[in-house]
């Protein structure tokens, strides 16, 4: 089956991340579907394949290629099943239509279109079983898109190689460096009473409105710190807000979620201890409030353990597309949690991640071929 036809039956398949939201269709939800899907051909080739539940319908899947003789390396493709919502989405989310060279729908381009090329390049090394390839680890994980509970499972259960390649929208060049996430949920309490009397009460939503002004600050004085040479600045924003429960009730809670990209070298406990201090810091936010991590954070992406690795798959990116570019981006991926279990990652795959999340989500079905050669070539040293 070509790429092409293996990113229409994935993106067909709904694997949703419902990301904390409880008002989305049960059946768009997780990733069993293309669990389901990926199994079925793993199990067709006759490799070691492994399956374990992370949560409850969500699955990781991690197959093994061993080559003929002694393996040149060992290497990982890992890439994430699930996608973001579809919400507001102007194509038909899961139908995968062709036009243009274009194939349209959510996941085609973050990342199923990787998840296709991979697949592609590890069924021809267990077909043809190169002499001197390396030994190759399939992955495909869960829950990239919000809290990398997958990837996390995978490095936890002791998974070794000398080098992985993850799955992301590249144009078919490296990514050797980006920023760490770390999220919080802070929150502000007040006292309810009847909204004709609200001076009985204490408004929840008031207080959060005085820490929003400040973490807006801090905001801009983040970006005022020495920037990193190829990421730039650090930076914070405020993506959801929640509170109240009518119009003439005065609220007596009120929460938001906060994102905080890291710079290398940052921990997310730093990062939680100085907003923590900036905001009681503020003498206008005179009363308590909680600032707790809503999930364990993605470090930022090193670039100083992976030279020889983007060296090695930069040669075979040249001898397919002709040139390549090495490159740091500012969003998170699994290759950072991968590179702090001790294996040297980089970012590689079809697909522009300008396209990623969008309401139109496609990818040019021409990058397909090549990168699944590119990820060919590189396992088999050439």
């Amino acid at each position: 089956m070509t790429p092409a036809a293996t990113l229409a039956e994935l993106v067909s398949r709904p694997s949703v991340n419902p990301m904390g939201r409880t008002d989305l269709p049960a059946d768009i939800l997780y990733e069993h579907r293309v669990t389901d899907y990926l199994h079925g051909r793993l199990r067709d080739l006759g490799v070691s394949v492994e399956r374990y539940a992370v949560r409850p319908g969500r699955d990781n899947l991690v197959a093994l290629y061993e080559p003929p003789g002694t393996p040149a390396f060992s290497t990982v493709f890992e890439c994430h099943q699930d996608t973001v919502p579809v919400d507001a989405m102007t194509v038909e989310p899961f139908a995968a239509r062709v036009e243009g060279g274009r194939l349209y729908g959510r996941g085609a381009c973050d990342v199923k279109g990787g998840a296709a090329v991979m697949l592609a390049a590890f069924e021809r090394l267990v077909r043809e079983k190169p002499a001197g390839s390396a030994r190759v680890t399939l992955a495909y994980t869960v829950d990239e898109e919000h809290t990398f509970l997958g990837v996390q499972e995978l490095v936890t259960r002791g998974l070794a190689a000398d080098s992985a390649v993850v799955a992301e929208p590249t144009l078919l060049n490296i990514v050797s460096a980006h920023k760490g996430v770390v999220r919080w949920v802070a929150e502000t309490a007040g006292r309810a009473c009847h909204s004709s009397r609200p001076e009985n009460g204490v408004n929840a939503v008031y207080r959060m409105a005085r820490i929003l002004t400040a973490i807006e600050r801090y905001a801009t004085e983040l970006q005022a710190r020495p920037p990193h040479p190829s990421l730039g600045p650090r930076t914070t924003s405020v993506g959801r807000i929640t509170g109240g429960v009518s119009p003439n009730t005065v609220p007596d809670v009120c929460r938001i979620d906060i994102d905080r990209r890291l710079l290398p070298g940052e921990t997310a406990q730093a990062a939680a201890a100085d907003l923590e201090a900036f905001l009681k810091a503020d003498p206008v936010i005179d009363f308590p409030f909680t600032l707790l991590q809503s999930h364990a954070a993605c470090p930022p992406l090193d670039p100083a353990r992976s030279g020889e690795l983007a060296a090695r798959l930069g040669a075979a990116i040249d001898a397919v597309a002709g040139r390549h570019e090495v490159h740091a981006v500012p969003y998170g991926t699994d290759a950072s949690t991968l590179s702090g279990g001790g294996i040297p990652a980089v970012v590689f795959g079809p697909g522009d991640i300008a396209q990623a999340h969008t309401k139109d989500e496609w990818i040019d079905l021409a990058q397909l071929d090549p990168a699944a050669e590119i990820l060919f070539r590189f396992a088999c040293a050439k």
